[in-house]
């Protein structure tokens, strides 16, 4: 049944779709979809979406009822709430390929924006080289038009607009990898390559890979959540629930056009990388680190975690004393006032993220959160305890005595045969664990002293150990403020 339009303040029957996006789940409709949503509202007519989920129809389902539009919930010291009309419609490539593959042919689409998480790139590690052995790549290579993958999708649309001779379209990676652009930009040439070198080479002469970072907190959708919001008087199947801050650092490479993104508060800057960096190695970060220090201390909630004192301790400890000093400024910022920013958003009750949820997928995550850190440091001769505390809690929070209870899932490890709770001691944990793609290399003199001290760490955490605390004397707030 369909209900009727709801108000959007401009009319989605006159629009077509110029964008793209991969993946609409709830942080997509929070960000990217909203700053298409506000430049349409400015009277603009390019920046319409179309979806398209590679395998759930969950999101289309129910949302399809109300056209697509739904309510986006933002909780601060006020709650606010907005209807969204920028997705005009979500394919699922899982049932309907052609339709998957007809919107990303359409000549009117100029922009392919991804959110599919780290895992969703198919490659041997976050941001490396495309994953071969991947089944769902060794079926796109065998049954190219068929496609299931990420890359395999969007090389079977590339290949289909250069046959027609129609422009190739840009695609802009917002998930959490550093050089998200380059790492969207390797994996598609590698498809490529296997099936078409010259197809390859046009892809790697015509696309266009810009690098982005995206910041806003936007936990699952609760049935509270609907409960609340329709108490209010809303009736919507899957509103998203986010605070109100919101940012987007984009680099302006756009050859075949973009919606004027600027519009509605899009920062377009020639390089991200500072801005990347920034994001992934102080907020993703602690995001981690309350989750997995978080649930071994009992907390079911990462606000929970971020005001027990003991673990915002630990991690104001993490980002003062190993993560800021690695980072390069972004212009415009000042870093232990952004770090102290973070951490005060985290502590928002509003946002019900689950330790258990955020701890998901670190064999991907801590890769590109953490690793980047350590690896400064001991280029530089430096320690990285907390970091290796923090490593040492996620081998435990996956693979120690009490992963069973603690329902964290990682789709990296079951692929690769690490069932939770299955390692016989905290050393053969440590050394399946940390010696996967991304995360430390054992023939690196250095990384493999290193994953002595995470060992070691891991050691102590195994049969119960508390929470962590500040490495050292001092004051344990950011410093430099």
């Amino acid at each position: 049944m369909t209900r009727p339009p709801r108000w959007t303040g401009y009319d989605r029957s006159r629009l077509r779709p110029t964008v793209v996006h991969i993946g609409p789940g709830v942080f997509h409709r929070a960000h990217q979809a909203v700053y298409c949503d506000t430049v349409l509202r400015t009277g603009e007519r390019t920046g319409a979406v179309q979806g398209i989920s590679l395998r759930s129809p969950a999101v289309r389902d129910a949302l399809a009822p109300d056209g697509f539009v739904y309510h986006v919930v933002e909780r601060g010291t006020v709650e606010r709430v907005r209807p969204v009309g920028s997705v005009l419609d979500i394919a699922v490539a899982s049932e309907d390929v052609g339709a998957a593959l007809a919107a990303l042919t359409d000549p009117a689409v100029t922009v392919v924006t991804v959110t599919v998480t780290e895992h969703g790139y198919c490659a041997v590690a976050p941001g490396g080289p495309l994953d071969v052995d991947r089944p769902e790549v060794r079926h796109d290579l065998g049954a190219p038009t068929a496609p299931r993958s990420l890359p395999g999708l969007l090389v079977e649309a590339l290949r289909l607009r250069r046959a027609a001779g129609t422009a190739p379209f840009t695609v802009a990676s917002c998930d959490n990898l550093p050089g998200n652009g380059a790492a969207v930009a390797r994996v598609l040439e590698g498809f490529a390559e296997c099936l078409d070198p010259r197809l390859a080479e046009w892809i790697r002469g015509g696309v266009a890979f810009p690098s982005s970072m995206v910041d806003r907190m936007v936990p699952a959708t609760t049935d509270a959540d609907r409960v609340r919001l329709a108490a209010a008087g809303v009736d919507d199947a899957w509103p998203v629930v986010t605070e109100p801050f919101s940012q987007w650092v984009l680099e302006d490479v756009f050859p075949t056009g973009r919606p004027r993104w600027e519009l509605a508060g899009v920062e377009l800057v020639a390089d991200v990388t500072a801005y990347e960096h920034a994001k992934l190695r102080v907020l993703n970060a602690a995001h981690s680190a309350f989750a997995y220090w978080g649930l071994l201390a009992g907390h079911r909630f990462v606000a929970q975690a971020a005001r027990d004192p003991a673990l915002l301790a630990a991690v104001e400890d993490l980002l003062a004393r190993e993560v800021l000093p690695t980072l390069e400024c972004p212009p415009g910022w000042d870093l232990p006032t952004y770090a102290e920013d973070v951490l005060r958003r985290f502590s928002n009750a509003a946002l019900p993220y689950t330790t258990a949820k955020v701890a998901g997928d670190g064999s991907q995550k801590l890769a590109v959160r953490v690793l980047p850190t350590v690896r400064a440091r001991l280029a530089a001769g430096l320690a990285a305890p907390v970091c290796a505390r923090l490593l040492a809690a996620w081998v435990v929070c996956v693979a120690g005595p009490r992963a069973p209870g603690l329902g964290v899932v990682d789709a990296a490890l079951r692929a690769a045969g690490h069932p939770p709770g299955a390692a016989p001691s905290p050393d053969v944990a440590a050394d399946r664990l940390l010696t996967l793609p991304g995360l430390l290399d054992p023939a690196d003199p250095l990384e493999r002293a290193y994953l002595a001290h995470v060992r070691n760490a891991v050691r102590t955490l195994w049969d119960g150990a508390p929470a962590p605390v500040p490495t050292a004397p001092g004051p344990s707030t950011v410093e430099g403020r």
